[in-house]
């Protein structure tokens, strides 16, 4: 039989009742931690608040603006009127709403042919320079810092058919001219070429991010076995680039949906060859319908298809790591 001592029966009891005033609820110990955890970090939490505000305010408040606005009739100068779905009825028998949806896909078809390719082949050039690449990655960036508006309007003194850049050259070596944007033929080639020149610079200097990062000591390697410049890049470069590429191919592509300013400029709201998704959007809230409400329904039908893609382009990417 085990004799316990006086002091040891207090303490034994002194500590199961600290067990079990710890275990019913907050002692006063772990209320004067906590409130010292939270005055240590307030400073951070007022930063994350007025965050949280700023993206809910202009990001997340709109967005659900917008679906409500989808289910109504509103010009924003008279009361606005609910109609359910009329609005998505309207927009998917509007015999536009095809030929808008083919002709954005044509565009980010050829838009990611020259502006997916264009920008790796030149971030591979620029790389190999020994001198002056702080020149030429100021120099490709350049039209990124013209406002765009400002880049389609020199664009479009190019394509003059009467006295445009392009002709002038063109009439200069003896070649026939074109029509450029009012060409059923070049009227979408011209909007691509406009749109690549325009965002190129920003997809180089990443691609050029990523190639400062590899190891040259994979080169060496690749050179010592004999590698070719194309097995260099097969080999090394385009595995080494694999995420870098993939993230610029989805930002590209939903991008390159939401095209509007180069038809909208260059050949107008009216134009059956080029009219895009948002030019649609625009006619349905500004020219033909002034209705804001079937602007928004389509812009609602553009997200959901923009947020599907991307929720399947991520998990395919995720299961091929």
């Amino acid at each position: 039989m085990t004799v316990i001592a006086p002091e040891q029966a207090a303490s034994t009891a002194r500590g199961s009742g600290g067990r079990d005033a710890a275990s019913t609820g907050p002692g006063p110990a772990r209320m004067a931690r906590l409130r010292r955890k939270i005055g240590d970090n307030l400073q951070a939490y007022a930063f994350l608040a007025a965050g949280l505000l700023c993206f809910g305010l202009f990001s997340w408040w709109p967005l659900v603006k917008g679906i409500v606005l989808s289910f109504q009739q509103d010009n924003f100068v008279t009361d606005p009127i609910w109609v359910g779905f009329d609005n998505y009825r309207a927009v998917l028998d509007d015999p536009l709403f095809g030929t808008a949806w083919l002709n954005t896909l044509e565009f980010t078809g050829l838009a990611l042919l020259f502006g997916f390719a264009v920008p790796f082949v030149m971030a591979l050039v620029i790389n190999e320079f020994r001198h002056a690449k702080g020149f030429f990655r100021f120099a490709v960036y350049l039209p990124v810092m013209l406002p765009p508006i400002v880049s389609v309007l020199l664009w479009q003194y190019f394509y003059d058919p009467g006295t445009g850049l392009f002709n002038a050259v063109l009439s200069g070596v003896g070649l026939p001219t074109s029509d450029w944007t009012q060409s059923p033929k070049m009227a979408m080639i011209s909007l691509v070429l406009v749109s690549t020149w325009a965002n190129m610079g920003g997809a180089t200097i990443m691609y050029l991010a990523g190639l400062a990062g590899i190891p040259g000591e994979l080169y060496e390697a690749a050179e010592l076995d004999g590698a070719s410049i194309w097995q260099r890049v097969r080999h090394v470069t385009i595995p080494q680039m694999r995420f870098i590429m993939l993230v610029l191919l989805l930002l590209q592509i939903v991008a390159t949906m939401q095209v509007f300013i180069e038809p909208y400029q260059l050949t107008g709201t009216t134009n059956e060859e080029t009219i895009t998704v948002m030019v649609l959007i625009y006619r349905y809230a500004f020219t033909v319908n002034n209705d804001f409400g079937l602007a928004a329904a389509m812009s609602v039908l553009l997200f959901i298809v923009l947020g599907a893609f991307s929720a399947v382009y991520l998990r395919l990417t995720r299961k091929a790591d």
